[in-house]
């Protein structure tokens, strides 16, 4: 029996949307998955503390504040420092073209702008969780 693949899902920063955020997890859910919300107006350090806790091979941040070129790179600095390093990074919201090619340079495993579908983005985890085994 395969254990179900556990992914964590934040809203960094002070961005105070989360709809889309809580149906990628409902999605993810209803796809078989582990899902740990965590709610909104996290810091870099509380979101990888309960991947850390939870034990996720996949994270995805929700970020609509423009923030991301500090966020993101925080959190992967956080987990490299905790040794998580297998754990995949997706990133959906407000992201400039530009901005997501260099987020994916610097380790983020996909980004997902606005029209990105539910299937690819479950089909997309489901594949990162298993590299990541």
């Amino acid at each position: 029996m395969n254990k179900p693949i556990r992914v964590l899902v934040a809203k960094p920063g002070l961005d105070g949307h989360d709809r889309g955020a809580k149906v990628i997890a409902r999605a993810l859910r209803d796809a078989g998955m582990e899902v740990i919300y965590t709610g909104l107006r996290q810091t870099p350090e509380m979101i990888v503390d309960a991947a850390l806790q939870e034990d996720v091979r996949v994270i995805g941040l929700s970020i609509l504040s423009g923030a991301h070129n500090a966020i993101v790179p925080r959190v992967l600095d956080l987990l490299a420092e905790n040794g998580m390093i297998g754990v995949k990074v997706v990133v959906g919201g407000i992201i400039p073209d530009e901005d997501a090619e260099q987020l994916k340079k610097k380790g983020v495993a996909a980004v997902f702008q606005p029209g990105a579908s539910l299937e690819e983005i479950v089909e997309f985890v489901r594949n990162s969780a298993a590299q990541a085994a």
